[in-house]
């Protein structure tokens, strides 16, 4: 069994209190943007169940998010397909998590930072753990949220773009959503430097 409180109780017992859970999620849809969160949870949080969001039904992260959202202070990324094609995916990614982080430090003094594999370059200690929204809760708690924020934005596209499927496959390169960007063409947000949308520009 994991103990997915291992490196906040460690870090707790050093007197750090603010600790930041970083993750993000998107990096491989051909479609929308990256989304990075960062939660802060408080002292003696306990969430039975809680994991990194890609073990998780729908409705359990559904449920675990509005949670979160009400126990938890957190902040949220987002980079768009534009900068995605620009920067590439890796460095869209450190923007959102940096932008995440930002946005919780504007609510408490931010300590410590546990990332999920990212290096990232900040003024306070950070830990950048592989597979680490499976090991930390913080991690895991930031996974959550943010796959279901960027889950509810592919939600809404789909109900404007309904024939692309993007309530299933999030934007993902399915096999039907690959036959629907030939069939109905490329709409606005698909990133222009991924392999499927790149061909389809040639």
């Amino acid at each position: 069994m994991v103990d997915l409180y291992k490196y906040e109780n460690e870090l707790y017992s050093d007197g750090i209190e603010y600790i930041g859970g970083v993750d993000e999620v998107g990096r491989g849809p051909l479609i929308g943007p990256v989304v990075a969160a960062c939660a802060v949870l408080p002292k003696g949080f306990k969430l039975e169940g809680l994991n990194d969001s890609k073990k998780l039904t729908e409705k359990k992260r559904e449920e675990y998010y509005e949670y979160l959202v009400k126990n938890a202070i957190y902040g949220i990324g987002i980079v768009d397909a534009d900068i995605i094609d620009d920067i590439n995916i890796y460095e869209a990614t450190k923007v959102a998590m940096y932008k995440a982080i930002e946005e919780v430090r504007k609510q408490v003094n931010l300590e410590y930072v546990l990332i999920d594999a990212m290096p990232l370059n900040l003024d306070i200690p950070t830990n950048s753990i592989i597979k680490g929204d499976a090991k930390s809760i913080s991690i895991a708690a930031a996974s959550v949220i943010a796959k279901v924020t960027r889950d509810r934005m592919m939600i809404e596209l789909d109900k404007k773009y309904p024939m692309y499927g993007y309530a299933k496959h999030k934007g993902y390169p399915t096999k039907k959503h690959i036959e629907a960007m030939h069939e109905y063409g490329l709409i606005e947000g698909y990133r222009k430097t991924y392999g499927p949308v790149k061909e389809m520009l040639k």
